[in-house]
Parts: structure tokens; C-alpha cells; sequence
């Protein structure tokens, strides 16, 4: 396992702007996310924001980094701790389960394009490796991200037929990838 990429540093008024905007974020939704309701969590004008953060990108980056690191810790955790043959089940398990746990957060981090210039370098890499790990393929290791984050969407959208059993229906793309 590749070690964590160096994260960035932030000074702690810096840090309290992304814990409030991640509040917000899981409170009331990424259309919540504006730096004048951000400002105004904290008690202070949107303009003083913008000493920390140049603009809302930029925040919103910081937050995806955040959610970058948790979610490629999850999957490193899963992957590394999996019984023998069982890794793509553990990866796709706790994938289903950091995403759909914090949606706000999940959406802002897989939605359009990713700010890839914004984000410490190597974060990315080190964030999908575990996909790499379980399939021993990057074309592969594609397909089951992209397998995993559609059905994510398809669950958090409601967008399965009434009474789908999601459990099997997961179960069926771990099997697809356990070869």
C-alpha cells in the first residue's frame, strides 16, 4: 500500500471554515454550500472568507480533498483487512457505505469535473489504488470504480424499482470483478 499523499496544511482559522462549510454540506445539501451562508455559520462577513479561501472552488476543494482522504483510507482499510478472495466484496462494501453515509459530501466530490489542480498531488492515485489492488488491472480497476459509484448514485437518487434488493444487486458486481 502506497502511503497517504502529504495533505495540505491549513491554519486553523482556515480548518474552521472547511468544518463549518463540511457542516453546512451535511446539514442542508450542496445547494446550502455559499460562502455567505458559510459566513455566516461562523459569524463574520463572506468577504473575511475569502483571506482563507480565494474563492468558493476553492473551498469546495478542500472539502473534496477531505473527503478524498476518508474515503481512500476506508477503501486501503477494507482492502488491506479483506479475507483471502474477498477483497472486491470488502472494497465494494465500504465504498457503499462511506458514500452513502455522507451523500452531500459524496455528490460535491464525484460531480463534474475534479479539480484536479487543487488537490495535493498524488491524492488521486493514492484514493483509487485500492481498485487497482483488487483487480491487478487499471482498465478493470475503472470498470469497478465506475460500477460502484453508478449504483451509489442509482441508491442515493432512489432510482432502483421499488423492493430492488440493492444487497444482491451489489453482490452481483462484487461477483462480476472477484475473477
Amino acid at each position: 500500500m502506497t502511503a497517504a499523499p502529504e495533505l495540505s496544511t491549513r491554519s486553523d482559522r482556515a480548518a474552521q471554515i472547511v468544518a463549518v462549510a463540511r457542516r453546512i454540506l451535511d446539514d442542508e445539501g450542496v445547494e446550502a454550500l455559499t460562502m455567505r451562508r458559510v459566513a455566516e455559520a461562523i459569524g463574520v462577513r463572506a468577504p473575511s472568507l475569502y483571506k482563507h479561501f480565494a474563492t468558493k472552488r476553492a473551498l469546495e476543494a478542500a472539502l473534496i480533498e477531505e473527503g478524498m482522504v476518508e474515503m481512500g483510507q476506508v477503501l486501503h482499510d477494507a482492502v488491506s483487512s479483506s479475507p483471502r478472495g474477498g477483497a472486491v466484496r470488502s472494497l465494494l462494501e465500504a465504498y457503499r457505505r462511506a458514500a452513502t453515509s455522507r451523500p452531500a459530501l459524496y455528490r460535491l466530490a464525484t460531480a463534474g469535473p475534479l479539480p484536479r489542480e487543487d488537490l495535493p498531488p498524488g491524492l488521486e492515485a493514492w484514493a483509487g489504488e485500492p481498485f487497482i489492488r483488487v483487480t491487478g488491472d487499471p482498465g478493470r480497476a475503472q470498470a469497478l470504480f465506475s460500477l460502484a459509484h453508478g449504483l451509489v448514485i442509482l441508491e442515493l437518487d432512489q432510482r432502483f424499482p421499488p423492493g430492488s434488493d440493492l444487497g444482491r444487486t451489489w453482490e452481483a458486481g462484487a461477483a462480476a470483478f472477484a475473477t
